[in-house]
């Protein structure tokens, strides 16, 4: 059994802190507006969406074994609980200056442009471009864009935001004087004494009260075989990855998630590695530490990934997390059910393997037993002969759940489709192959009359329900046009392909 502690410890701006005695479902926001008076954190909407609660957190990201590299991400405080900061750096809005403590290279961009009007939104616009700012010294328009997928501002246009990022990003020297630039090795230094291997304990009660939320313990497991001990104990246990969506059933539905087990801190479980047969991505994978290999890989899913939450949520949730949550719209499955992935599920000592579109049985229920958790996700490598699409179709274009999401692949011989994965999400009570579709693809010759007869299919595997995001009849014309979408484009590219060979 590993060994334990009860407190939690990080640094919050300039300062350690050691905490005990608080509520397992605290948030971060909560924790810096309430205990710590830090109140330019603002709250906006405490699910995740708006962007005014954005703080950085800075972690150790293990390189080649060894803890040498910091890395700082903006994320959601309104849904980041405050356990899971142990061993972290929480950087604040109030910790952003220049060297002379006037305003920073950001700040004054955001002056210079008139780019806040009500002020609201602008500390979590701050923070999104302190964290590109930190991160690259010439950041395009659409790297800039997309920092800020996950920050709302309801008074002014997106333009001068911009322009100030634009212009933030000219101040190179000024780099050298930003405190967490110039600290890092210190940082790095006092992050790494915190590592010290133990499982972290944390229990709070209310005292007497015979309110169901009034007891509440949460686990941090020391690492994966810690993390297996800990769920055979406590099978009933919330598992807690980003938090991206089990934020909001503590901050929307007041719903009581105790005994918690938060798996960020389960090292094993962000491992990334690849070999012959594919990848394969542990189950804490976030998206943004998945993106680079995945889109290397398989450059389809570029156009896909960038319509998947804002950076904040990108930082914070994770690939294995969105598949064990089972929702019907979740992102990734349909892509990665199109891409034969299979999943490890692991109780104590035990693993099995799993085909990704087995692990779905129904809405809300899933091939996995108490006490049993997704310890990894496989990718096999595709074969130069497979065309691959990704789409999702949502209300808005960032920051949106879809209505429909879709992932295709097919592998040609000559001119013949000898296989089709077709995958929906937002179709069904769960992610699911459209396979009275595929088998109407087989065997047909690639042309345009193949996927005109193909679209007529998909009512035979699917009969989409109504709802807030869209009709039946929408989904199912949009599944209908995904389809001849994914025809059109991959044709010229095929006939590019015939012509070369």
């Amino acid at each position: 059994m590993a060994q334990t502690r009860h407190n939690i410890r990080f640094l919050l701006n300039d300062r350690p802190v050691t905490l005990t005695g608080f509520k397992p479902e605290e948030t971060v926001l909560d924790f810096l507006r309430l205990n710590e008076r830090l109140t330019g954190t603002k709250e906006g909407c405490a699910e995740g969406d708006c962007g005014a609660c954005t703080v950085l957190v800075g972690h150790l990201r293990d390189e080649n074994g060894a803890q040498s590299e910091l890395v700082y991400e903006p994320v959601n405080s309104c849904i980041r609980f405050l356990a899971t900061l142990d061993g972290c750096h929480l950087v604040t809005i109030e910790h952003v200056k220049a060297k002379d403590g006037g305003l920073h290279p950001v700040q004054q961009a955001m002056v210079k442009h008139h780019a806040s009007q009500c002020g609201f939104c602008s500390p979590g616009i701050v923070m999104a471009l302190y964290g590109l700012w930190m991160r690259t010294l010439s950041p395009s328009v659409q790297e800039i864009e997309e920092a800020l997928q996950g920050n709302l501002c309801r008074c002014t246009g997106y333009e001068p935001i911009i322009a100030a990022a634009l212009t933030a990003s000219e101040q190179i020297k000024a780099r050298g004087e930003d405190p967490l630039l110039a600290e890092r090795q210190a940082v790095i230094a006092e992050l790494s004494a915190m590592q010290d291997g133990k499982r972290v304990e944390l229990s709070w009660s209310e005292g007497g009260s015979n309110d169901q939320r009034a007891e509440q313990l949460a686990l941090l497991p020391a690492d994966l075989d810690d993390l297996a001990t800990c769920l055979l104990a406590h099978p009933q246990a919330t598992l807690v990855a980003g938090a991206t969506d089990v934020g909001l059933w503590v901050t929307k539905f007041l719903r009581p998630i105790s005994p918690i087990i938060f798996l960020g801190h389960v090292r094993e479980l962000q491992s990334i590695d690849e070999n012959e047969e594919g990848l394969c991505l542990g189950a804490g994978v976030t998206y943004s530490q998945a993106q680079e290999v995945l889109l290397t890989h398989y450059p389809h899913l570029a156009h896909y990934y960038s319509r998947i939450a804002g950076w904040q949520v990108r930082n914070m949730g994770t690939i294995g997390g969105n598949i064990a949550n089972g929702s019907p719209i979740g992102d990734m499955p349909p892509v990665l059910i199109a891409l034969g992935a299979f999943i490890t599920l692991r109780k104590g000592e035990s693993r099995r393997m799993l085909k990704l579109e087995d692990f779905f049985l129904a809405y809300g229920k899933q091939d996995r037993q108490e006490g049993e958790f997704v310890e990894s996700i496989h990718i096999p490598h595709q074969t130069h002969t497979s065309l691959h699409g990704a789409y999702k179709v949502s209300k808005r274009r960032d920051e949106d759940i879809s209505s429909v999401a879709a992932g295709f692949a097919i592998e040609l011989d000559g001119e013949t489709i000898c296989a089709a994965r077709l995958a929906f999400g937002g179709m069904a009570a769960t992610p699911k192959r459209a396979s009275e579709t595929e088998k109407s693809l087989i065997g047909k010759r690639f042309a345009k009359e193949t996927f005109e007869e193909a679209t007529e299919q998909l009512s035979k595997d699917f009969t989409p329900l109504s709802d807030m995001r869209a009709s039946s009849d929408y989904r199912a014309l949009v599944a209908k046009n995904l389809l001849l979408r994914f025809y059109f484009e991959k044709a010229e590219g095929y006939q590019g392909l015939e012509a070369a060979q």
